[in-house]
């Protein structure tokens, strides 16, 4: 069965496919039933050879299917606008915007860093802490200096995320998840996306971007709140198992 990860951070991708792999929800058999992922990367493909969404697949000579599918990428984005001003509504914009353009199970999140002495900024703001155009070292360089002088245990922070789950048919789910830290001084680690090079944990005084993956997973914000949709899911696919097995 096909879930779409509604995202453009390649980063998101890859730590939902891992967690679901983990679980047992992903990359083997659960319920008679397969969740083949897909990233919104992966639509571009599906436009030019199925019908979604009530799309019938895009035709003509190379360059009119490449600009069909742009177009659609552009409307798509239209829908995804994040507008809200929680993680939730974004999130749910998100989700429910996606599944109703492509007809596709839609896994959406949103997720950021709230610093408490920055009062809970950055934010929803979090990808575009520095500007539209600012990339994540920017990001964590205007963090850097929007903390300059304040001591260690004033740096409290956590990480946010929301998942939502929206199918085309308007069913909608909601999962939340967190992880306390704090904010460090100078970058370390090499690992994750945006700010983890400077989200330092609690108690191993490690920062979020010096674990493994298995490791972010099991107490990242993004984890907790995928581990409180599995149950959703899986109950999605058996439904799904047993409509299979009624046509059979």
């Amino acid at each position: 069965m096909r879930l779409l990860v509604a995202t453009s951070n390649e980063g998101k991708v890859r730590e939902i496919r891992r967690l679901l792999a983990q679980s047992g929800e992903s990359e083997d058999n659960v319920g008679g039933a397969r969740w083949e992922i897909l990233s919104m990367a992966d639509l571009a493909c599906l436009w030019k050879r199925e019908t979604l969404g009530g799309l019938l697949p895009a035709e003509g000579g190379v360059g009119t299917i490449e600009e069909a599918v742009r177009g659609r990428y552009a409307a798509l984005a239209q829908r995804m606008a994040e507008t809200g001003s929680t993680f939730e509504e974004n999130a749910v914009i998100k989700a429910r915007g996606a599944a109703e353009y492509t007809g596709l199970l839609t896994l959406a999140d949103d997720s950021g860093l709230e610093v408490d002495r920055l009062k809970g900024a950055p934010g929803v703001y979090s990808a575009r802490y520095a500007g539209p155009s600012g990339d994540e070292q920017a990001c964590n360089d205007l963090l850097l200096a929007n903390l300059t002088g304040v001591p260690d245990e004033a740096r409290t922070a956590r990480y946010r995320a929301v998942l939502a789950l929206a199918s085309a048919d308007g069913d909608l789910y909601l999962s939340r998840g967190t992880c306390e830290g704090r904010i460090g001084f100078t970058p370390k680690g090499s690992g994750g996306f945006g700010y983890d090079p400077l989200f330092i944990l609690p108690g191993s005084g490690m920062t979020m971007a010096e674990l493994t993956m298995e490791e972010k997973n099991k107490i990242s914000h993004r984890g907790k709140a995928l581990s409180r949709m599995l149950p959703v899911l899986a109950e999605i696919l058996g439904r799904k198992a047993l409509t299979n097995a009624e046509l059979r």
